[in-house]
Order: C-alpha cells, then structure tokens, then sequence
C-alpha cells in the first residue's frame, strides 16, 4: 500500500480530522439551536406570546433540522460533505440575521425555524456519517467524540447566551452567533472528505430501511422519545427563573445538561465492544426516561434539578453516540447518510409536537407538573418499543440480511 493511500486509509489519521469537522459543525449548530432556553423569555415577552407559541419555535427547527436530514444525508453522500457545509453555513448566517430584525413571532418561526434548521440538518446527520465510513476498528469511538461536539455547544452557548442578552439583548446575540457560527462551519469545510472507496456517489438505503421492520421499531421509539427529550432545552430554565433562580444559572441547567452528555457520548461509545452497542442504546433511554422523576421531585432545589440535567444529559448523549452504531450495525455503512437521515426524521417529529404540547399543558395547568408527566410517560414508550428486536450474543442487533458495507 502506498503511502498516500495509506493515508487515506480507514482508521488513519486523515480520519480523525473529518472527527474535528463533525466535532466542531455539530457544536455550533446545534449549541446555537439547544440554547434556544436562554432566548425564550425575552421573544416571549417581546412579542406577547404564550408558551406553547413561543415553544413552537425551537419544535419546528428541531423537526425541521431532522427532518430535512434525509436530504441533507442523500446530499452528502452523493455530492460529498463539502458542500453540505457550505450551505449550512450560509443557512445559519441568514436565518440568524434575519431572525434579529423580525417583528413577530410568525416571522421568526421562518426566519430561525429554516435557518437554524437546515444549518443543523447539514452540520450533524452527514457529518457523523461521514466519521461512521472512515472507521472501522474504533468507529464508536469516533463517532462518540464527532457527537461530543454537541454537548460541548450546549455546555458553551447556553450560559453565554444568557450572559450576551442581559449585556447586549436578544437580537444583537443572534448576530452575534451568526457570524461566529458561520466562521466556524466555514473553517471545517478542507477537514472533511469523503470516506475511503472508490469516489463514487454512496447508494440510496431508503427503502431497505423503510422495509426493515427492526428500523420501523427503532424509529419509533425514537419518535417517542422525541416527545420527551427536548422540552428540558426549552423550559427547564424557565422553570427555574419562576423559582427566583438566576437568568445565567437558569441557562446553566441546560449547559450541564450538554457537558454530562460530553461524558456519556466518549464513554459510552468506548464501551460498546465489552456491553454492545443496542444494549447500551437501550440502557441510555431508560436513563433518559427516569431522570424526570428528578425533575417531578425537584420543586424549588437547584441541586435537584443539577441532579436531574446531569442525568438526563448522561441519557441523551449516549441515546446520540449510540444510534448511529446501532443502525450501522444492522444495516451497513453503505449508504449510512440516508438511512441516519431517515432514522433522525422521527425524533423530529417528535419534538415538533412534544415541546409546544408542554408548553401549551403549562398554559392550561399553569404549572410544570402534567407536562413532566407527558415528559415521561413518553419516554416509557420508547423503551417499550424497543423490546425483542433481534439482538446477538455481544449485545448487538443482529445484522440485517440486506446490509450493506
């Protein structure tokens, strides 16, 4: 083997800078999405809408962000990851500058809700699966620290964004966050290539995933949990400041929240040749679920609700690192940025219709527990669906007959 395919080989060290892309794409665009939280009250208050109106933002740019991963993966894997980049880059751009000079909250549902959407369909789904066709002996790993990139974002750019708008408001916070996140997915794009092969355009897997009954059940799940997962990034820091907390340490949750998931994302995936990886995937929504029993007890302790984000970030980050190895492990590499973009379609949906019917349960009750409940009993479902799927001897789901790569 020569030295420049050597180079370009799986497992290389040309390899481990598409994880320094991913890292860094899914950090910032999902950091700017997920600290959302801090942004609320003020949007909120400025445009006089209720909770659940104001939620519905952060639903349509999450369900648009995963949704619009089935073309953002296709794109990838058939055009290569650069210019994914690119484009989200310039999404995020507009999208944030426009979303600072709009005068209702109609507008902002499509100024932020596309710009910030598409910015995080191209800056994570194709970048993992980028990472997931470069390894091969340490692919969770890889892809374990590609996803760390997310909690880090939301560790940063919560507090600080809090920080900015009490300095400088909401709207110059955003351009702010416009510019630096721009700079940054710019300044991946020579990182990442695509995976080692022979340079032709990855197959399209929609249809052998959709005709999986295994897939059908894993995405289900995770649509279930998609109900649940994301109405902490919107209204635990909300629910924090209405019990006198501070505005900074309110969107402190949410960054603790996003650096517990740091942890889980590297360690989990590292432990997945010793437990398997649908094992630990399984394990990590059950975290996920009781980790609102926490937040059910919390009241007015701050230490509580610590106690419930760190473990639900513990949950969540492995529920990221792990999916994309299971899927992986069932259906092949080939192909991998269709199928984790179809996969990642549910969860969307999920959290288009989860986090404005908490919202919208707040309003109603005037309170934070019934909506904790949904939160729940939502995630309890997602564990069920995932009972008896194929799962081999190590832990994994057995692989499928069709899979490819």
């Amino acid at each position: 083997m020569s030295a420049n395919v050597a180079a370009h080989a799986v497992d290389s060290r040309r390899a481990w800078l598409t994880v320094v892309a991913a890292f860094f794409s899914s950090g910032v665009t999902l950091g700017t999405a997920y600290s959302f939280g801090a942004f609320f009250e003020s949007m909120s208050e400025e445009f006089a809408a209720a909770n659940g109106s104001t939620a519905l933002i952060f639903g349509i740019t999450t369900c648009l962000f995963f949704s619009l991963s089935i073309i953002s993966g296709r794109m990838s894997d058939r055009f290569g990851p650069r210019v994914v980049l690119v484009a989200g880059a310039a999404a995020l751009f507009i999208g944030l500058i426009a979303t600072s000079r709009v005068q209702s909250i109609g507008l902002g549902y499509v100024t932020y809700g596309l710009g910030v959407g598409i910015a995080a369909a191209c800056g994570y789904v194709p970048m993992v699966a980028v990472v997931g066709g470069w390894f091969e002996e340490h692919r969770a790993v890889a892809v374990g620290v590609a996803v760390a990139g997310i909690g880090v974002g939301t560790l940063v750019m919560s507090p600080v964004s809090a920080a900015l708008i009490d300095r400088w408001g909401w709207r110059d916070t955003y351009v702010f966050f416009a510019v630096g996140g721009a700079g940054v997915m710019l300044a991946c794009v020579p990182l990442v290539g695509r995976p080692p092969g022979d340079g032709s355009p990855q197959p399209s897997r929609f249809e052998d995933a959709l005709r999986s009954a295994v897939f059908r059940r894993v995405a289900l799940s995770a649509l279930a949990l998609g109900l649940a997962l994301f109405v902490p990034f919107v209204f635990v820091g909300q629910y924090a400041k209405e019990r006198g907390i501070d505005s900074v340490q309110a969107a402190v949750l949410v960054g603790v929240l996003g650096g517990s998931s740091v942890l889980s994302r590297v360690g989990f995936g590292s432990l997945v040749r010793r437990f398997g990886s649908f094992r630990l995937y399984r394990a990590c929504l059950i975290i996920t679920t009781m980790s609102f029993l926490f937040w059910l007890a919390a009241g007015s302790s701050y230490a509580m609700l610590v106690l419930f984000a760190l473990t639900l970030g513990v949950g969540y980050g492995g529920f990221v690192a792990l999916g994309p190895i299971v899927i992986s492990d069932r259906m092949g590499v080939a192909g991998l940025g269709s199928i984790l973009g179809l996969l990642y379609t549910a969860p969307g949906f999920g959290a288009l219709v989860g986090t404005p019917t908490a919202g919208w349960l707040i309003d109603v009750t005037g309170g934070y527990h019934w909506s904790i409940i949904w939160c729940f009993a939502a995630g309890s479902a997602a564990v069920a669906l995932l009972t008896g799927l194929p799962v081999n001897k190590s832990g994994r789901l057995e692989r499928a007959p069709n899979a490819r790569g």
